[in-house]
């Protein structure tokens, strides 16, 4: 690892920067090993999940005109997807419930009531992606989160 980026990930973490840690993440990928790049992104959970109960706290809802609250929430998206992917279709039914009410973004709030709905209803992450999400719908419309779909449940 070079010690730019070094003292560029050590910089954004002692800031809690989680959207600095994103931009640092493709050049994190051709740095770093497997295990260093599974510590990368335990990080950014854990300052996401620290901001998130700040969030809860104050109480306000995530706003995606700032910056971390985005990042944030694509973290914890992140994180609720890979439960998904793992078929632990409880917990992740559970994450994307509690993303749906984070945020004061209408569109991505609703999307995640779908995501939570299909989780609920057992479905496979490879069905969810074939049968209800829009891919290339959602890669046009640019956002981090599936955000168009073929059908509502």
């Amino acid at each position: 690892m070079s010690d730019t980026l070094k003292q560029k990930i050590l910089q954004a973490q002692g800031e809690g920067d989680i959207a600095a840690l994103f931009v640092l993440e493709q050049e994190a990928h051709e740095c770093f090993d497997e295990q260093t790049l599974h510590a990368y992104y335990a990080n950014i959970l854990d300052l996401a999940l620290e901001r998130f109960t700040k969030v809860l706290e104050a109480p306000r809802k995530m706003d995606f005109n700032e910056v971390q609250d985005v990042a944030t929430i694509r973290a914890l998206y992140e994180y609720a997807m890979e439960h998904y992917s793992a078929e632990k279709l409880y917990d992740a039914a559970a994450l994307f419930e509690v993303l749906s009410g984070i945020s004061s973004h209408k569109e991505f709030s609703e999307a995640m009531v779908q995501h939570m709905k299909a989780a609920h209803d057992k479905l496979s992450l490879d069905t969810f992606i074939e049968t209800v999400a829009d891919v290339d719908a959602t890669q046009s419309s640019g956002t981090f989160y599936i955000s168009q779909f073929q059908k509502v449940l």
